[in-house]
């Protein structure tokens, strides 16, 4: 079995998208990293924020793209092939749109649902095998809403939400560590 060697937060780069709906992925990955007692550093050669810590089970690494979502397969091509690591030693960590807020889902492959963050890393890996946790932002109810919906911060009884699944996620960090995958679903998906 297979464990996770690399941590991806998606999200946008940029003061004017910070603590976005869309940059969840960056607000949990900052907050792992706080967890973890490790800090960022700009890596050019990866395209990127970048941190790195030792846990029992071996290196794990966190990233944070500097392109933007669309682009986001780049970077983790980039630091996956550089350190030989695998699309499903790889947990992407990400808004989604079709989970109420507030919830969190995990799971391993699968559809990109149309997330062009998601579409890019598969394009990039020639893989949709990685695991996903999926942070719940509701749906605007129009399509045509989308993009303005994801690029604009959470309500004040959203963002309350947001934190509450982004704590449970980090409670089951230890369990993904150690590739209890089927502990950390059963965790995150209960009420």
């Amino acid at each position: 079995m297979s464990r996770i060697k690399l941590i991806v937060g998606l999200g946008n780069p940029g003061s004017e998208y910070e603590h976005t709906r869309h940059n969840i992925g960056f607000d949990f990955i900052d907050e792992l990293a706080y967890t973890l007692k490790t800090n960022f550093k700009p890596e050019k050669k990866f395209y990127g924020l970048v941190a790195k810590t030792i846990l029992p089970e071996g290196e794990l690494w966190l990233l944070k793209s500097s392109t933007y979502m669309n682009k986001s397969g780049t970077s983790v091509q980039a630091l996956a092939n550089f350190y030989k690591i695998k699309p499903d030693e790889i947990l992407v960590v990400h808004d989604e749109l079709d989970i109420p807020c507030g919830q969190v889902r995990f799971k391993k492959g699968g559809s990109n649902g149309g997330h062009n963050g998601l579409k890019d890393i598969q394009s990039c890996l020639g893989s949709a095998d990685f695991y996903r946790l999926r942070i719940g932002i509701d749906h605007p109810g129009d399509r045509n809403l989308v993009i303005n919906y994801v690029l604009n911060k959470p309500t004040t009884q959203q963002k309350n939400l947001i934190t509450q699944a982004v704590d449970k996620s980090l409670a089951v960090m230890p369990e993904l560590f150690t590739s209890q995958f089927n502990v950390v679903q059963q965790k995150l998906h209960s009420k």
